[in-house]
């Protein structure tokens, strides 16, 4: 009987140790993806960083300036006139509807209702 005992005891120990194993080697390799993604997001926020300021760079007022100058012609750019804007009342807005459908959720169907009964 304890041969079988001590059996079962080393099996179980053997089990232990080659689960410790693999769960070792997991963690280890959990490790190094983690270590890979962080490594790509600081290359990505560098990256980003470079993109920031080349669009600074790029969007100076006196660049665009001069560009807008040499490509006058081209782009027919002319101040804004008081005729080209409109007034609010001008604008075709949609009527109001004033009374909408009263459903009743019990019966999923529209009820009407009369002026002032409310």
């Amino acid at each position: 009987m304890k041969t079988v005992l001590y059996v079962l005891l080393a099996v179980c120990v053997v089990s232990l140790g080659f689960w410790a194993y693999h769960e070792n080697y997991k963690t280890q390799d959990a490790m190094a993806e983690a270590e890979a993604v962080q490594t790509r997001i600081g290359d990505a926020r560098a990256r980003l960083a470079v993109l920031r300021a080349e669009w600074a760079y790029l969007n100076r007022p006196d660049r665009l300036r001069d560009l807008a100058e040499i490509n006058f012609d081209a782009l027919a750019l002319l101040p804004l006139q008081p005729e080209q804007f409109g007034r609010v009342d001008e604008i075709p807005y949609p009527p109001v509807q004033t009374q909408l459908p009263l459903i009743d959720p019990a019966t999923s169907e529209a009820i009407t209702v009369e002026e002032g009964s409310l």
